[in-house]
């Protein structure tokens, strides 16, 4: 089972996880500077605060959790069987995990991305991923494992 990420910018961390952590009934699941996620049973929702990410209110990114990295391998050849230019991230760190990912682009340039924590990441490890990076990665080609409508990035600091 998966289950979708919302990423929101906001301007007080600490207000918004006691908002929502009235909304959901639940404590988040990690909380680190600037950044808060919850695991959130029902709806099954991954939430995640990043504080001055951008303009608050707004939307950081989009995604879908997935339980391993076959079913983030299984969601980029769909994407790109359906046509869509796919980004795959491999071993990195972001929002304090270390996971491995997909992005796409919508049509309204929203970004979304499928993903699965391997494992958890130190403070240290993971500082900055509280930003914008993970939109504007940089993007390192390897024509071994990739296609014209792939791209794969390692190692860069994400959210």
């Amino acid at each position: 089972m998966s289950r979708i990420q919302l990423a929101l910018n906001v301007e007080d961390l600490d207000a918004a996880v006691e908002f929502y952590s009235k909304l959901f009934a639940t404590e988040p699941a990690k909380r680190r500077p600037g950044y808060a996620n919850f695991a959130v049973a029902e709806p099954p929702l991954k939430l995640v605060l990043i504080e001055g990410g951008g303009d608050p209110g707004t939307i950081n990114h989009l995604g879908v959790e997935v339980f391993s990295t076959d079913e983030v391998a299984e969601a980029a050849s769909r994407l790109q069987a359906a046509g869509l230019v796919t980004e795959a991230e491999h071993q990195t760190t972001c929002c304090y995990a270390v996971q491995d990912k997909v992005w796409v682009s919508g049509p309204d340039t929203s970004r979304w991305e499928v993903y699965t924590v391997l494992a958890d990441a130190s403070e240290e490890a993971s500082l900055g991923c509280a930003s914008d990076a993970c939109v504007t990665a940089s993007v390192a080609h390897d024509s071994a494992h990739t296609s014209a409508s792939t791209r794969v990035t390692t190692a860069s600091s994400c959210c």
